[in-house]
């Protein structure tokens, strides 16, 4: 129990926030190492490398030049015991190693399907590198040329077309997108970037460099274009072998929403394009670092593609552009409030030790010191133990302090403070490592969609849940009349709210038949849910009156039962709180590991946004 106290009061620097850390303009030396000390100086002990927008031509993406500072930071950050992510893209998102895929072969460019309308009697003309996929009768009679072509899409770059300066030349460099399911074309992403950093830095892998990130990978990069679908040369068989059925028929439906079951042969087109991705692109990521010793971090480009998560070492997730607010619908509501269980249940089922939240990111200049400790909680609660601040500038200089602002570090109005967030984040990410959540409930998940209706119902009743995808029911969870057991999880309850797939219907037909699938309609009353859900799992936290803002995780660290319980909204709130099965209490601050006394079952009083621990003794 000692050791426990001890290291909660001043958990390992491994536990640190690890923020994106902006090279946006001319590097010095010695000023890198001046800002790498004073991260370190309030309580930050890690870095991700992110050459970023503003950096001056002669510091190209993978230059000698630019890698020389790598080696600064690099070396600094090993002499003071500091963790480095490396970031695989110059800038986002990840595949193209800044264009020079495109420019090593032309035929590695991005490519899309596209559709011709035919008049009676007319052939598909092909331009020069086009190939035609397919020839098709819409419903009508209206015949459609699917035409094969690269896509006009790009990447953000690193440098801006004049010096920054000039607020009305903001911008940037436009590097072709490359084609991500195209094995070539990823393979030589892969020569350009990963075996360069493995080249250079190898011998810092698995110590200080801790992981390689690599940044919301698309198959359409940032299209120009409208009206195109994701592909590639061949795709239509790697779709049929994915589906397993020809798609060629229901090819009109990718653009024409009168087509029968138009929607449904989208979402099973846009699911084949994610498992192609899957193979072609996250699989050999994930190899290659298997291979040499470096996690495998970042986040797919979508907050409920659970499915991705699987080839990630480190599974992760990206709070950007105020997609989630306090005191706002988005926080239990929409794909976006699936994101931090998504990568927190990843690490679970796939027995991962980490995972990780980038948060912060383009929230704007009038990001408050409360909304981003609201936004850390928010992660924690849902099982976070890494956060990615986005991000500290290297300079502020011109255009620069405005680029997906803000900065949530030096150039803050809180920096002068943030030893106490530091500290706060790593006893938080300490609690949540190498830790057992107790937890009894799962929701049934697609590899590309997570439902959020039960998940909001659930979190309103401090019913606490993780996400199981569905491939787990048929590939490595044990099923039974006990319900899912799976990495050291039991799931006595599995919530279904969607359409499964077929081949998850036999383990369902059992736990149905056991008792154990609650089928929830998402117009169905909130307390039918919480009743048939509570005949199956004995509640761990019951509150009295009921409190809908609080969220709550239970989980049992070095034989202690840890309980978080966070107000995420900015009302107080008071609720008399039981917690099933504890006896003496302690109720921790986690910004200063202050200790008093609770009483289970008595009044428990939060102030607005307040997270607060209650951990047995």
């Amino acid at each position: 129990m000692s050791n426990f106290w001890q290291t909660l009061d001043n958990p390992p620097t491994e536990f640190s926030v690890i923020p994106f850390w902006f090279w946006n303009d001319d590097l010095d030396a010695d000023e890198l190492r001046r800002q790498i000390a004073d991260f370190q100086a309030h309580g930050v002990d890690g870095f991700l490398i992110h050459p970023r927008v503003g950096l001056p031509r002669d510091l190209g993406w993978m230059s000698e030049k630019l890698l020389a500072f790598y080696d600064v930071a690099i070396e600094e950050a090993a002499r003071r015991g500091m963790q480095v992510i490396l970031y695989d893209e110059g800038m986002y998102p990840s595949g193209s190693s800044c264009g020079q895929v495109v420019a090593e072969n032309p035929a590695f460019q991005c490519r899309c399907l596209a559709k011709v309308d035919l008049a009676p009697g007319e052939e598909p003309q092909l331009a020069d590198g086009q190939t035609l996929a397919a020839v098709v009768a819409r419903q009508n009679g209206q015949r459609v040329a699917v035409i094969d072509r690269p896509l006009d899409a790009f990447i953000r770059g690193l440098h801006y077309i004049g010096d920054g300066l000039d607020e009305n030349a903001s911008a940037e460099d436009e590097p072709p997108a490359g084609d991500l399911l195209n094995p070539e074309a990823v393979d030589c992403f892969l020569r350009l970037v990963y075996d360069k950093f493995a080249a250079r830095f190898g011998q810092y892998f698995g110590k200080t460099v801790i992981a390689i990130f690599t940044d919301e990978p698309s198959p359409l990069g940032r299209p120009r274009e409208r009206g195109i679908w994701p592909g590639t040369t061949g795709i239509l068989g790697e779709v049929k072998r994915i589906l397993g059925y020809d798609f060629t028929p229901h090819l009109p439906s990718l653009w024409y929403d009168d087509e029968p079951e138009a929607a449904h042969f989208r979402s099973e087109y846009a699911r084949a394009i994610g498992l192609r991705m899957e193979d072609v692109w996250y699989q050999r990521l994930y190899d290659w670092c298997s291979s040499h010793g470096l996690p495998l971090t970042g986040h797919p480009a979508q907050a409920d593609d659970l499915g991705a998560e699987r080839y990630f070492h480190i599974p992760g997730q990206d709070l950007v552009w105020r997609w989630v607010l306090p005191d706002h619908p988005s926080a239990l509501e929409g794909e976006q409030s699936t994101q931090a269980k998504c990568a927190s249940s990843a690490m679970l089922h796939l027995g991962r030790r980490r995972n990780l939240n980038e948060l912060c990111g383009a929230y704007g200049h009038g990001l408050t010191w409360a909304e981003m400790n609201w936004l850390a909680d928010w992660c924690f609660v849902r099982g976070a133990n890494l956060l990615v601040p986005h991000a500290f500038y290297y300079s502020m200089r011109g255009i620069r302090r405005d680029e997906r602002p803000p900065d949530v570090g030096p150039n803050s109005a809180w920096w002068d403070r943030y030893p106490v967030h530091a500290a706060r984040c790593a006893r938080l990410a300490w609690l949540n490592t190498d830790s057992r959540h107790i937890c009894h409930t799962a929701i049934l998940g697609a590899s590309d969609r997570l439902p959020w209706q039960a998940a909001k119902v659930l979190f309103e009743h401090q019913r606490d849940f993780n996400y199981l995808e569905e491939r787990h029911l048929w590939e490595d969870a044990q099923v039974d009349a006990s319900g899912i057991r799976i990495a050291g999880m039991h799931y006595t309850a599995l919530i279904l709210d969607q359409s499964p797939h077929p081949a998850a219907l036999p383990a369902l037909a059992l736990l149905e038949e056991s008792g154990r699938l609650i089928r929830h309609a998402p117009a169905a009353p909130a307390g039918e849910l919480v009743a048939r859900l509570d005949a199956l799992v004995v509640p761990d936290v019951t509150v009295a009156p009921p409190a809908p803002a609080l969220r709550v995780r239970h989980i049992q660290k070095d034989g202690m039962d840890c309980w978080l319980l966070f107000n995420e909204r900015r009302e107080p709130l008071e609720t008399n709180v039981h917690l099933a099965g504890a006896g003496e209490l302690l109720r921790v601050d986690p910004a200063t590991g202050e200790r008093v006394e609770f009483v289970n079952g008595d009044t428990l009083a939060l102030a607005g946004y307040e997270l607060t621990l209650l951990i047995g003794v």
